[in-house]
């Protein structure tokens, strides 16, 4: 595969990427490059946590990429999740990485890296010190967005701490791809600012899509309270698909969700059709009585968008099916956690967890 086919793969699912020459030439340089995501052990996931990130990921390693999932059990703790129990987290984050195993992410070149695992480190909080000496303080609380907190939500001393580490972590584990959603973009300019003078280089930021709610969609015009609430959208239980939700609640959800006739821009439905179930089916079939016209199959995005457009297809119908695809995805683990027996332990507990901000 050559470089332009390997920089447009990742440019198919990101919305901004600093910079594509800094990309190019690790590409071109480094056989095996290294990239990264993160993530808060918190909750059940939700489809973009769980399928979307499998996605991503996926199309990174199919190109020889190296990628390092880490699990910020410390993160969260600073962040005051479960109300900053860690053994509750931890356990969490487990229950995070059993899930990844059976949703069809490529765990070939993963490798699943803990927080926990630098705490005894001295060299990990030698760097933490090195970013926060080269920070100021409201540099950092600028920052709160990648914990879901607007800047003056930011009032722990721990949540002050927590973009230091997060920039420190990317340094400590080599990356050279730090491949994060745009909620995650100040840290990352954090880190690419201060890298070269403190560690020699500077990571290329990858910054995918945010998958929109199911409700309507955010009203601000300010970019980083829109970002905040695509955040914040998704962890809402009735705007967005969790991982194991059960069919019942996939099809209720997806029958309630934001979807206007004829309209593609900002529409969540048309959204779940090009960042999931184009990525994961060669087809999208809608079955339709024949007095509406009988089934239609539709073989990429642009077809299915130019159809809805011309109101060809009703938002109803189109919900149906939207939802009997999401479903064929959630069922195999929904199944592997009924019948595995550590699988299942780990979901009753964590599914028993107070979720706290």
């Amino acid at each position: 595969m050559d470089i332009n086919t390997k920089i447009n793969l990742i440019k198919g699912f990101s919305e901004e990427i600093i910079t594509e020459q800094e990309l190019k030439n690790i590409l071109e340089t480094k056989s095996h490059p290294i990239a990264y995501d993160g993530f808060e052990p918190s909750g059940i996931p939700h489809i973009a946590q769980g399928i979307i990130r499998a996605i991503n990921i996926n199309k990174m390693t199919s190109i020889g990429i190296k990628f390092k999932m880490f699990v910020a059990d410390w993160h969260a703790w600073a962040n005051n999740k479960y109300g900053g129990d860690l053994d509750k987290i931890q356990t969490a984050g487990k229950f995070f990485i059993e899930m990844w195993k059976v949703s069809g992410m490529d765990l070939k070149n993963v490798e699943f890296v803990w927080a926990n695992d630098f705490i005894e480190d001295k060299d990990y909080w030698k760097k933490v010190m090195h970013i926060a000496r080269n920070s100021t303080i409201n540099r950092v609380i600028r920052c709160g967005q990648i914990m879901g907190r607007k800047d003056g939500d930011v009032s722990q001393a721990s949540q002050i701490l927590y973009p230091c580490m997060q920039a420190a972590d990317i340094f400590h584990m080599n990356v050279d791809i730090a491949q994060l959603g745009m909620d995650q973009r100040k840290v990352n300019v954090l880190a690419r600012e201060i890298g070269e003078k403190l560690f020699g280089y500077k990571p290329v930021a990858v910054h995918h899509h945010m998958l929109m709610g199911l409700g309507q969609p955010p009203k601000s015009e300010n970019t980083k309270d829109r970002v905040l609430e695509l955040k914040m959208s998704k962890s809402k239980p009735d705007t967005a698909i969790f991982m194991m939700d059960t069919e019942e609640k996939i099809k209720s959800k997806i029958k309630n969700a934001y979807c206007p006739e004829g309209i593609d821009e900002n529409n969540p439905i048309l959204e779940y059709c090009k960042y999931i179930i184009f990525e994961k089916f060669k087809t999208f079939e809608i079955k339709r009585d024949k007095k509406f016209g009988g089934d239609l199959v539709f073989e990429n995005y642009g077809d299915l968008v130019k159809s809805f457009k011309n109101k060809d297809i009703h938002p109803l119908d189109l919900k149906i099916s939207v939802a009997e695809y999401i479903n064929k995805l959630i069922e195999p683990i929904r199944n592997h956690f009924e019948k595995n027996k550590k699988a299942r332990e780990l979901y009753n507990s964590v599914s028993k967890y107070i979720i706290t901000r």
